[in-house]
């Protein structure tokens, strides 16, 4: 499963980068917000530092002004993924984009046959979004599985980037699944590490070493 880094923040993905945990960079308008930077400069400064697809999103909703945007954002770097909602002018976007040749992830998806239709459309990524299913008490994990049947029954080469990740369960059932992609916040990745019985063997041994009354440099 390849890693993409759901955040805007420079520092979080060079730390992430360093380890080799990131193989792409998600960003929206909101994390844009947070990192209180210009769009077209962080995200020059991402692309920079990692070699994976960069998602950078439209703002526009009409499909001449979303594809006129694409087209800026896809200006900023080889490796930009131009990110477009899962409306029917995002569908037009996605089409004249990725036969452009440019990457396009297709965000905002709820079910299967956005899905079906996203991947018709010509998209690389399909971004369909758990946490907020979770939020409504709807399974998110079940739409990653009906448009992983739905790909795998015909052959379509989207990938499937499991958005909206809230824990470390829901990277574990993704991965199950079978989804091409994860995009998660900096801290649900870093938690992938932890264990309450690593800390308390880790406790143990460095209990058991100090009365040893040895060093090792």
């Amino acid at each position: 499963m390849k890693f993409f880094v759901d955040t805007a923040e420079i520092d979080a993905i060079a730390e992430l980068n360093d380890l080799g945990m990131v193989d792409g960079v998600t960003t929206n308008p909101s994390l844009i917000l947070k990192s209180g930077r210009d769009i077209l400069e962080v995200t020059k400064e991402i692309c920079d530092l990692v070699d994976g697809p960069v998602s950078a999103e439209v703002v526009a909703t009409q499909a001449d002004a979303m594809i006129a945007e694409g087209r800026k954002l896809a200006e900023i770097a080889p490796n930009i993924a131009v990110k477009l909602p899962l409306t029917w002018d995002g569908l037009k976007a996605c089409k004249l984009l990725t036969g452009e040749g440019r990457m396009v992830n297709v965000t905002l998806c709820f079910s299967a046959n956005q899905a079906l239709i996203a991947a018709k459309a010509g998209a690389t990524f399909i971004s369909p979004f758990i946490g907020r299913l979770d939020d409504i008490n709807i399974d998110g994990m079940d739409l990653i599985a009906d448009i992983r049947a739905v790909y795998d029954n015909y052959g379509y080469e989207t990938q499937i980037l499991a958005a909206s990740i809230r824990s470390v369960n829901h990277v574990l059932e993704s991965a199950r699944i079978g989804a091409d992609v994860m995009t998660a916040p900096p801290d649900v990745i870093k938690k992938l590490a932890a264990h309450p019985l690593t800390d308390k063997g880790l406790e143990q041994f460095l209990s058991d070493w100090a009365k040893t009354g040895q060093t090792i440099l």
